[in-house]
């Protein structure tokens, strides 16, 4: 966790929330904040939710029960694009385009942040001179590279990350410990899925552990 959040104000909070398929309970109900400034990790075995979690947050499901909240508002289709960004175990990178072509289609989307560029972002993630190759030509680990880039250009104070460290060489997985640094200190903040293998560990985060049909925080 970050030492000092920004505002006291939660960028995010879950009130409630659960989430059902088939009438069975996959988690819930979950009650939890994350303050900008702050990394929190989500924790948990397979099958516990964790994906099911971050598509909830990210507007992809709808919840079965509770509520989601975005600096104090609720949740809706029209606040996400700028607000939360989403990297999920399917990057959404388009195959045939080259890197900064991928990019350029992410800031029509969802805007960019002042001061940056898609190759500076390239650049940042260990890319320069890949911008113009086909993203099927690149590995599992340069793609991941990639979307890390895109969250650098958007505008978004959320990062909602689902493994972020798959795919990942130790170089890679330092890069996305300095990023979460970088966007932390910036006022944003993130909230990660993982097994822990490779957790984010600077300043000892909070962690939120998740299992099947309940959700508790540590």
């Amino acid at each position: 966790m970050h030492p000092d959040p920004i505002d006291s104000l939660p960028l995010l909070e879950a009130r409630g929330l659960v989430f059902a398929r088939n009438e069975e309970i996959i988690f819930g109900p979950l009650d939890f904040a994350l303050h900008r400034g702050e990394i929190v990790l989500m924790e948990g075995d397979n099958g516990s939710g964790k994906t099911s979690l971050l598509k909830v947050l990210s507007g992809l499901l709808e919840p079965s029960a509770g509520q989601v909240l975005l600096e104090g508002e609720p949740l809706t289709l029209a606040r996400l694009s700028h607000q939360v960004a989403l990297l999920g175990h399917l990057l959404g990178l388009k195959l045939e385009l080259d890197a900064l072509a991928n990019l350029r289609f992410a800031v029509g989307l969802g805007g960019i942040k002042q001061g940056i560029t898609p190759q500076l972002a390239l650049a940042s993630v260990g890319l320069e001179g890949y911008e113009r190759l086909p993203l099927r030509t690149l590995s599992a680990g340069q793609k991941k590279r990639v979307a890390l880039a895109r969250l650098l250009l958007v505008p978004a104070a959320l990062w909602l990350l689902d493994e972020p460290y798959a795919n990942l060489d130790r170089g890679g997985i330092e890069l996305v410990n300095r990023l979460l640094d970088r966007h932390a200190r910036a006022g944003g903040a993130a909230l990660i899925t993982s097994h822990g293998a490779y957790a984010y560990t600077s300043g000892t985060p909070r962690r939120i552990a998740l299992h099947r049909g309940v959700g508790a925080a540590a």
